[in-house]
C-alpha cells in the first residue's frame, strides 16, 4: 500500500494551499506545485485521503498536457523532484511557471448532469442558457456550452454569463479562454470517446504568461476537474456510473451529512473504490498500466 499524503511541509517558500495542491516558490521564482492525496468534496476537505489519487491527478494532467500542445501550451517546466527534497514527491509534483492567473473558471459541458441537470430542471436553462425541451438527466447536450463561474477563494463558486464574464477579464480574454476550453473540451471528448469514455463536462484555468500570452494552468481534465463516464454503460435518463469522485458524493448522499464541516470519516472500502475508479480512468484514456 502506498503512503498516503495529505499534507507536505517541505523547505520552501509556501506560495498556496488549495483543496488538494500544494504550491510552493522556487528560487528562481517558478513555483513547485504537489498533488495530495486529499479528497474535498462539497467545497469540504476530507480528513482521509485516498492512496494514488494525487500521482493519478499529476500524470493524468501530463498526458493531457502532451496530448493538447497542437492547440494550446501550458506552464509546465519539469516533473523532476529538486535535490534534497522527499522521496514521495515523485510522480506527483510539477515544476511550473508562474503565471497571471485568469480569474474565471471555464467550464464546458456537453452533457446534462449534476447542477446543470437540477438547473435545467428549474429553468428550462443551464447558467441561464437556454436549451431544448424535452432533455433527460444525461442527455447529450446539442452542442457543447461554455458557463464559467467566478473562482471563490473561500466557500461555491458563482456561475455568471458573458456579460458579467466579460466585465471581470475583460472581452478579449473572456471570448480567447472561451474559444479555448471549447476547442479542447471538443478534441478531448473525440479522444475520450475512441476510449470508451464519455467526458460529460470539465473546467480549465488559465493563465498569462510573462510575454501576454494565455496557457493552460493548474491541472487538466484529470478525475477531479472532469466528468467521466464509462460509455459501455451510459444510458440516457439515469445518472451514469463515474470514474470522477462523484462515487464519494453519491455516497455521502446517503449518510445524512449536512454537508458542512467538519467531514466524516470514510470507510475502507469507500476510499479503495475510490482509489480504483480513478486508477482504471488513467489506465483507460492512456492506454498504459498506472506507472505508481
Amino acid at each position: 500500500m502506498d503512503e498516503v499524503i495529505t499534507k507536505t511541509d517541505l523547505k520552501l517558500k509556501p506560495f498556496s494551499r488549495g483543496k488538494v495542491r500544494d504550491t510552493y516558490e522556487l528560487p528562481d521564482g517558478s513555483l513547485f506545485m504537489v498533488a495530495s492525496d486529499r479528497l474535498s468534496a462539497f467545497d469540504v476537505v476530507f480528513p482521509d485521503g485516498i492512496e494514488k489519487k494525487g500521482r493519478v491527478l499529476t500524470q493524468m494532467s501530463l498526458f493531457w498536457f502532451g496530448r493538447l500542445k497542437g492547440i494550446v501550451d501550458n506552464h509546465l517546466i519539469s516533473t523532476s523532484v529538486p535535490d534534497g527534497l522527499p522521496s514521495y514527491l515523485e510522480g506527483r509534483c510539477m515544476t511550473v511557471k508562474k503565471v497571471r492567473i485568469i480569474p474565471l473558471e471555464c467550464v464546458v459541458r456537453g452533457y446534462m448532469a449534476g447542477s446543470g441537470w437540477k438547473d435545467y430542471q428549474k429553468t428550462g436553462a443551464i447558467c441561464g442558457m437556454p436549451l431544448p425541451a424535452g432533455l433527460k438527466n444525461a442527455s447529450r447536450l446539442p452542442q457543447p456550452i461554455f458557463t464559467p463561474s467566478t473562482k471563490a477563494e473561500k466557500g461555491h463558486d458563482e456561475n455568471i454569463g458573458e456579460k458579467e464574464g466579460a466585465a471581470l477579464v475583460g472581452k478579449e480574454t473572456y471570448h480567447a479562454v472561451r474559444g479555448l476550453s471549447l476547442r479542447i473540451y471538443s478534441a478531448a471528448a473525440d479522444y475520450a470517446k475512441a476510449r470508451g469514455i464519455i467526458l460529460a463536462d470539465t473546467k480549465f484555468e488559465f493563465g498569462a504568461d510573462a510575454d501576454g500570452k494565455i496557457i493552460l494552468a493548474d491541472e487538466v481534465l484529470t478525475p477531479d476537474s472532469s466528468r467521466y463516464w464509462p460509455a459501455d454503460s451510459y444510458r440516457e435518463g439515469v445518472s451514469p456510473p463515474s470514474y470522477d469522485k462523484q462515487f464519494v458524493r453519491d455516497y455521502l448522499e446517503t449518510t445524512g451529512w449536512d454537508k458542512m464541516p467538519p467531514a466524516p470519516r470514510l470507510p475502507a472500502e469507500v476510499m479503495k473504490k475510490t482509489t480504483e475508479k480513478y486508477v482504471e480512468c488513467y489506465e483507460r484514456l492512456t492506454g498504459k498500466k498506472f506507472p505508481y
